[in-house]
């Protein structure tokens, strides 16, 4: 390494850097009454951009002019990346990026840009590759420092006022006196973020085997806290929903008690927790601690969206009734909070409001016993609250922690009268919240964690046969249609206001097509499969990079940025590229496509040394080497009463099972030659040769249980 490199990094190592989610005193609010400036974000449509227009800072959107700029007048780019629901991004906004004389020394020596992650992932992956080179760790906000060029040298996280005017000093002064050092880290630095998270091509896939899975899981074991769920046992736990549905698929099909187990212990013990909004429906983005209880308050769509299917699906697996309590819940809030008028999902809701973290979900006793009177002792046991409060300040978190059974028989209550009562408590206390003022809504339309959302309404609508989740889904689809989805399938990231301007990503397209897929499955409307066929075609076309067969994160049109990044490890959302994959090999079986298949299997092979290694950053890819182990059944349902036969088969948890079918053959190869008029026929297919056509559902779940 370069020594004027290593000596930077030294220094700036040396310095304090403390993450988004750190204690913080500060609670200063934004100041709303006069606005005596004015900046470049006044023009954009992101709620997080806007609510920086107003800062001293002369932010200007990431783009051509402020790039330019920088250039013409040789000045260091200023890069912060944030999101509308990160409480320490707004604590360093009042800290520093509202105070003028801190905004008088970024303007003049720095173009200052303001990057919201969720509108533009790509500039956030490179400038975090950067803070995890330099730093080992990352988080948000992000504070990058680049050259004219965007090659950046330094990035951070969050910063006190005193520390941060401490960095922008000494690089004003490195900046000044030994140009030639921080272009040297520059280069370094871009180099290695190139470099980073790439996957090389493999020549030489393997045959993959259950007992492979199985030494997989066994690894995965010693991270899994079996008392409380999740993945450890020392702070902070995020859902990680990609994980356990995996787990759950693979417990099934290899009949592994244990990572069932596992995996209903998470379940329940999210549901009863604090992560989960016990009023209002909605789970929280993670837990601050190893028991589920004190949560980050920010309400995501993408978190939501993946655990409505996750629970859903639990649901199909084991008829606890607690998971369709969640998956109803849940889906009543997205409808009433998160819904636009258009059909569109907004993006998150904010863990603040009054410049407080969580003040809108949290209740002291005496507030319990003004609202409910003397039911406010049950509704108090029921949610582990208590007079001097279960959380800071006095507060009580609502969350679970003692079985109905028990609360019933302490007062001398059914199951049944006491969850009539609850709910009815519940409902008394939801209406009291909402006079509350009300934390931020990010009300942009994100494309894919619209798809995701969607995803979750279909396998919601499949578990529990309810036609408003349906409706839902379909008017979600054709909104996506209308407005992201133009007719060269260039589809856009973002929607508000009318407007959809930045390119898709990766992302977009490969989980719109799984929710089209989805789509088709229980509508049987081929036309949603020929949506996601030609969507896949399109990133074939300006994202696969043949040499190492994995896609790219930006399409060949829209890749200006210093590095070309991909996505690989599956994390709170699952990669990109395992879900392409996924994709893939799905319509591959579709559409008998042997390519599809041939690059699906490549893409596998590539990070399958990864996945064993490391198997809880591959949970979607570790799905797709289950399927290809144990290939699905495709059952095809053709005649009129195709679609009560269907739901008969979503009684029942069947994480193998492809469906198809109609009133009609179609165009798909599979369906061809089974029409049998005047009759509804179940064929059980696998590896393309099918078995008898049957007429009960009966009859083929005994040959899928084969």
């Amino acid at each position: 390494m370069n020594p004027y490199y290593l000596y930077l990094l030294v220094y700036l190592l040396s310095v304090s850097v403390t993450s988004c989610a750190q204690k913080h005193s500060n609670k200063a609010t934004k100041e709303t009454a006069s606005h005596p400036y004015t900046n470049a974000l006044i023009h954009e449509s992101s709620p997080y951009l806007l609510q920086h227009a107003h800062n001293p800072v002369q932010w200007y959107p990431w783009g051509e002019k402020a790039l330019n700029k920088a250039k013409q007048e040789n000045k260091m780019l200023l890069i912060s990346i944030g999101y509308a629901a990160c409480h320490w991004c707004h604590v360093m906004e009042h800290e520093s990026f509202e105070d003028s004389a801190v905004a008088q020394l970024m303007n003049d020596h720095f173009v200052c840009i303001k990057v919201d992650r969720e509108e533009r992932p790509d500039v956030d992956q490179v400038y975090m590759a950067a803070c995890q080179l330099i730093n080992q760790s990352g988080g948000w906000p992000l504070n990058a420092i680049a050259l004219p060029n965007g090659k950046p040298f330094y990035a951070g996280t969050y910063y006190p006022k005193e520390d941060w005017t401490k960095v922008l000093n000494h690089f004003i002064r490195f900046y000044k006196e030994q140009p030639e050092k921080l272009q040297e880290a520059a280069k370094q630095i871009t180099e290695g973020v190139a470099q980073s998270g790439k996957v090389g091509f493999n020549p030489s896939p393997s045959e993959y085997t259950m007992e492979q899975l199985d030494r997989s899981f066994d690894l995965w074991a010693t991270s899994i806290d079996f008392e409380k769920g999740g993945f450890n046992k020392g702070d902070n736990k995020f859902p990680l929903p990609s994980s356990w549905d995996y787990l759950l698929r693979y417990a099934t099909l290899s009949n592994n008690s244990k990572a069932l187990e596992a995996t209903h212990t998470t379940l329940k013990n999210m549901a009863w927790g604090g992560i989960y909004d016990q009023l209002g429906g909605g789970f929280a983005r993670y837990s601050t601690d190893a028991f589920w209880k004190a949560p980050h308050f920010e309400k995501m769509l993408y978190d939501n969206g993946q655990l409505v299917s996750l629970y859903a699906q639990a649901y199909q697996h084991s008829k606890n009734p607690l998971y369709k309590k969640v998956v109803y819940e849940t889906l009543e809030w997205v409808e009433r909070e998160m819904t636009s008028p258009e059909g569109g999902f907004y993006a998150s809701l904010d863990a603040d409001s009054e410049g407080e973290e969580g003040k809108f979900y949290v209740w002291k006793a005496k507030e319990i016993k003004a609202i409910l009177a003397e039911d406010a002792a049950l509704f108090m046991d029921y949610y582990n609250c208590t007079e001097g409060g279960n959380w800071e300040q006095h507060n009580n978190i609502l969350l679970r922690k003692k079985s109905e059974e028990k609360i019933a028989t302490k007062y001398q209550l059914t199951i049944a009268e006491l969850q009539e009562k609850i709910a009815l408590l519940n409902n008394k206390m939801l209406q009291e919240r909402s006079k509350r003022i009300r934390p931020g809504l990010d009300d942009k339309i994100l494309t894919s964690w619209n798809a995701i959302m969607l995803t979750g309404y279909v396998k919601a609508y499949r578990a529990f046969g309810e036609e408003k989740f349906l409706t839902i889904a379909l008017k979600n689809a054709d909104f996506l249609i209308k407005n992201v989805i133009p007719k060269d399938y260039k589809i856009t990231r973002n929607y508000k206001d009318g407007k959809a301007v930045i390119s898709g990503f990766l992302d977009d397209y490969a989980f719109l097509i799984r929710a089209f897929i989805e789509l088709y499955q229980v509508t049987f409307e081929e036309k949603w499969l020929q949506i996601a066929d030609t969507l896949t075609e399109h990133t074939l076309t300006h994202f696969f990079q043949e040499e190492t067969g994995m896609f790219n994160y930006t399409p060949n049109y829209n890749a200006n940025l210093v590095a070309r990044k991909m996505e690989v490890t599956d994390n709170v959302i699952p990669a990109s590229n395992s879900e392409m994959a996924n994709n893939l090999y799905l319509l591959g079986l579709y559409f008998y496509n042997k390519d599809y298949h041939q690059k699906a299997k490549q893409m596998l092979a590539n990070v399958s040394k990864n996945l064993f290694q490391s198997p809880t950053y591959f949970s979607n890819w570790s799905k797709l080497m289950l399927a290809i182990i144990q290939p699905p059944y495709e059952v095809a349902i053709m005649g009129n009463d195709f679609e009560t036969k269907r739901k008969e088969f979503d009684q029942y948890y069947l994480p193998n099972v492809l469906f198809m079918g109609g009133t009609k053959e179609g165009n798909l190869a599979l369906l061809e030659g089974k029409m049998i008029q005047g009759t509804t026929t179940i064929y059980v297919c696998q590896n393309k040769a099918c078995k008898r056509p049957l007429n009960t559902t009966e009859e083929a779940l005994k040959l899928l249980s084969n």
